[in-house]
């Protein structure tokens, strides 16, 4: 085909060939939602709570006056998750990208812009000006593969997104049962530290009338030295546990004054039964779903690497020549790139080597969720066993030998001193029942994060496979 050819053969068919195109370009506008709403539902889906994106000013008081009515009564588990995913501003920032990622999509999705070169020349008595209009064709041609790409980056960052909301969800209701469990254990450490002091003061009375010897004394003292510093370390780690929840919920100022319940909520009296949970896991974790779409879209832009592997820069120009001295020339051009030095396959071995990282990271991703719901399932039913145990053996038992040991006393069999060291060792007996109680429901929260899946390693990048080079080769308008 000559010249001549081409040009007439791309002049009467490249309007038909581009119109869908620009139609896809144009029907492009940003989601007033952003995405929001898909993560929502699925924050909804998993925690059975709402997630709020504070967009405005509107926002933001909707949501102060929400979690000014949850701190206004002692928070509960479920009460802290709602709070946090209404208060914590990384959580908004997550969200925020949310917004971020649909003007890059709606940006990708535009028409280029189109580029206009103006030139003149003066050969002795001779002026000649030029005016050249030229559009990145090779950008254009590629939009509705790069509409596909952009889609799936946008639902991957939604599943990244809402699992980081119920990974949120899943550490405050963690830091809500150390930070409870944490405050009974202050509790019953300042009963032990009473009962110590009580026992070393009578010790010390008898040891002055000379009815206690010196070994019996410092071992009285002794105890009431590590009862106090039981105390404190129990009140320290009380502390610590309120901060990392106070700051999972996103709470400064007088809202960190909130309240918590006295107790941890009773262990159930069975555990539910369920099946196929790697089955389940697989199919719902969110991280797996992550890995899934990371897969699907490096492939789309393996795709799209290939398609533009010989076409780094395609451009279409309209020109006009102008000259005092002839009459006017108008014509067209297009301006290719030779792939003479750089062929394109250094990409396209790089996009094919960066889609097996996506299929390898999936399925090790996948073999991980499996083994970890068996063992949050395994661990969760051995706490259980356990504090069931302390609950139904230990402290009963402990309880009939200090009733036992309370009628010694009164008819006059044992000391003070015996009375009081069993009452130690019932205390003692009720704190490991507490923290076996904790450790059931830590178990849960694992076993609940491990249906729903875990913050994955960072995905691939795929933008820089995504984008033809858009370097511009201008038209010469000579």
């Amino acid at each position: 085909m000559n010249l001549a050819s081409f040009r007439k053969h791309t002049i009467r068919h490249l309007p038909a060939a581009l119109l869908a195109t620009a139609l896809l370009a144009g029907c492009a506008s940003p989601r007033p939602d952003s995405g929001f709403d898909q993560v929502n539902q699925t924050v909804r889906q998993h925690l059975n709570k709402d997630l709020q994106w504070a967009r405005d000013e509107n926002h933001r008081r909707l949501i102060d006056e929400r979690v000014s009515a949850l701190l206004s009564r002692p928070l509960a588990a479920d009460d802290a998750v709602q709070l946090a995913l209404l208060n914590h501003r990384g959580l908004q920032a997550a969200l925020d990208e949310l917004g971020i990622a649909e003007a890059d999509r709606i940006r990708a999705l535009s028409l280029p812009n189109p580029g206009i070169s103006i030139g003149r020349t003066q050969r002795g008595a001779e002026i000649e000006s030029g005016l050249a209009f030229h559009f990145n064709l090779a950008r254009l041609l590629a939009l509705p593969l790069a509409a596909e790409v952009e889609s799936r980056r946008v639902a991957q960052l939604q599943a990244e997104t809402a699992l980081r909301a119920v990974t949120q969800a899943a550490e405050v209701r963690k830091a809500w049962v150390l930070a409870v469990a944490s405050t009974e254990s202050v509790r019953y450490a300042r009963q032990v530290m009473e009962a110590a002091e009580v026992s070393a003061e009578l010790a010390r009375r008898m040891a002055d009338t000379g009815n206690f010897n010196k070994l019996q004394h410092a071992r009285e003292q002794s105890f009431q030295a590590d009862a106090t510093l039981n105390l404190a370390r129990a009140e320290q780690a009380q502390k610590a546990s309120r901060e990392r929840l106070t700051r999972l919920m996103g709470l400064w100022g007088a809202q960190t004054a909130y309240r918590l319940p006295e107790r941890l909520p009773d262990l159930p009296a069975a555990l539910d039964e369920r099946t196929a949970l790697e089955a389940l896991a697989i199919s719902q974790r969110l991280d797996v779903q992550g890995a899934r779409l990371a897969a699907e879209r490096t492939a789309s832009a393996l795709g799209l690497t290939r398609a533009t592997r010989f076409i780094n820069v395609l451009e279409i120009g309209l020109e006009r020549e102008r000259s005092n001295e002839a009459p006017d020339k108008t014509g067209w051009e297009i301006s290719l790139e030779l792939p003479i030095f750089d062929s394109g396959q250094a990409r396209l071995a790089r996009a094919e080597a960066v889609y097996r990282q996506a299929l390898n990271r999936a399925a090790d991703i996948a073999i991980n969720a499996r083994s970890e719901v068996r063992e949050a399932w395994s661990n969760r039913a051995s706490t259980w066993e356990m504090a069931r145990y302390h609950r139904e053996q230990i402290v009963p038992l402990r309880q009939r030998i200090a009733e036992e040991n309370l009628l010694r006393y009164n008819g006059m069999l044992i000391g003070v001193f015996e009375l009081l060291a069993d009452a130690r060792a019932q205390i003692a007996s009720v704190n490991a029942a507490i923290d076996a109680l904790r450790d059931f429901w830590l178990a849960q929260a694992d076993l609940d994060m491990a249906l729903i899946g875990r913050p994955s390693a960072t995905l691939p990048a795929v933008s820089a496979l995504v984008r033809p080079d858009s370097a511009p080769a201008h038209a010469n308008p000579h």
